[in-house]
């Protein structure tokens, strides 16, 4: 498959470095659609009975893995959680991967209702997951219905669990699954979301929030701030992990986070955050799926070096082209080719075109992915195609030859 003498892994770090590599790099998720198939016994022959890692070197695509580098002791917290209406867990001081989400402890599998209470010698606090039949069928995550702050007293059980929580490490989870996926992939370490992220995203949830922006201003800087620090702690203990990147899941889109409030919550965090990391040696992107046509400008002085899941039109109102004109490789793009062009009612002719013109603007360091989700109605033979038209571009010889031309 690689014939350049380097792995995905290799391509990708390349790229990282601000480089490009002979063979463009294309690395990307399956994950969704390989559940939804094997879930329904609908993998085709071809892939019938493998792994998804195997998966994704027979297809010709490098995986990426999205892993949490750390866990959380909600020490002095009784965590009771029922799954349409039958008890699914009962615990005091739960070590969970990922609050106030809790999406570790909610199923994937079946269709139902999680109702969480954590319960706290200052209050209680509830969220609520949904997780439809469709969603089972198509491999997709529970959606969250219910956010955990509703009012002040909300906010001081808040304040309570996160000043007490405990630092828990997973850095040997990181380095077992780097040795599983190898060379044909990158396994990228997830931090929280930035706390303005965290409280539109998890916390509050997106209507309130923009009540509370107007309403009481000082109750979301006081969450805001709790969030901040907590995360710089957790980047702090982040520096005896060896990994060359790392990512926020932030989900950015810039009609909930507009460009008045990424200046204003967004860009200082932003640039306090990487300016750290940086200093460990990592380099640091974040999860931006939405449409980011009125955050092009500002992504480009955030101080990220990649913006990954860049979902181009007809996902969003911009396209490819446009952000890397604005970008010129500051951050990086990983993304690019959106997943209704491996759709049937998408004609081969469009699907071609769309391929051809995204390879015929790449310039400068760029990492393919399809965005933001593959899934299962989505053509993998049209990924392979991908992958093999990819292996046969001699990209710097374009670049080269392009350059000589215009001269």
């Amino acid at each position: 498959m690689v014939d350049d003498g380097l792995n995905m892994r290799e391509r990708v770090l390349m790229v990282l470095q601000g480089k490009i590599p002979q063979h463009l790099p294309f690395v990307t998720r399956l994950e969704t659609w390989y559940t939804a198939h094997n879930r329904s016994g609908t993998l085709t022959e071809k892939f019938h009975g493998m792994s998804l890692d195997e998966v994704h070197q027979a297809v010709g695509v490098g995986r990426l893995k999205f892993s949490v580098p750390y866990k959380y002791r909600l020490a002095g917290v009784e965590v009771h959680a029922t799954f349409n209406g039958e008890e699914l867990i009962h615990v005091t001081d739960p070590v969970v991967e990922n609050f106030p989400g809790l999406w570790d402890l909610v199923p994937t599998d079946r269709a139902g209702t999680t109702l969480t209470e954590l319960i706290t010698p200052v209050g209680r606090l509830h969220l609520t997951h949904m997780l439809l039949k469709e969603g089972v069928f198509n491999g997709t995550d529970p959606y969250l219905k219910e956010h955990l702050v509703k009012n002040e007293a909300d906010l001081q059980v808040v304040e309570y669990i996160l000043e007490r929580a405990e630092f828990v490490p997973a850095f040997e989870k990181i380095k077992a699954e780097e040795a599983q996926i190898g060379g044909n992939g990158l396994v990228v370490p997830l931090l929280q979301r930035i706390p303005f992220q965290q409280v539109l995203l998890e916390y509050l949830g997106e209507l309130n929030l923009f009540y509370a922006l107007h309403d009481d201003p000082l109750l979301v800087n006081r969450l805001l701030n709790l969030l901040d620090r907590q995360l710089l702690t957790a980047i702090d203990r982040l520096a005896d992990l060896d990994v060359p990147y790392v990512e926020f899941p932030d989900n950015m889109h810039g009609l909930m986070t507009n460009p008045k409030l990424f200046r204003q919550y967004c860009t200082p965090s932003y640039q306090k955050y990487t300016n750290i990391l940086h200093k460990q040696g990592k380099k640091v992107g974040s999860h931006t799926d939405g449409d980011l046509r009125s955050l092009l400008g500002l992504l480009s002085e955030s101080g990220l070096d990649v913006c990954e899941s860049v979902s181009p039109a007809p996902l969003t109102s911009f396209t490819f082209q446009e952000a890397n004109l604005v970008w010129r490789g500051k951050p990086i793009l990983w993304g690019g080719f959106p997943t209704p062009l491996l759709e049937e009612k998408t004609s081969e002719a469009e699907f071609q075109a769309y391929l051809n013109n995204l390879l015929a603007a790449i310039n400068q360091p760029f990492i393919l992915g399809l965005v933001d989700l593959f899934l299962r109605h989505n053509s993998i033979e049209r990924v392979e195609v991908i992958a093999s038209q990819l292996e046969a571009l001699d990209l710097r010889g374009r670049l080269n030859d392009t350059s000589e031309r215009s001269i």
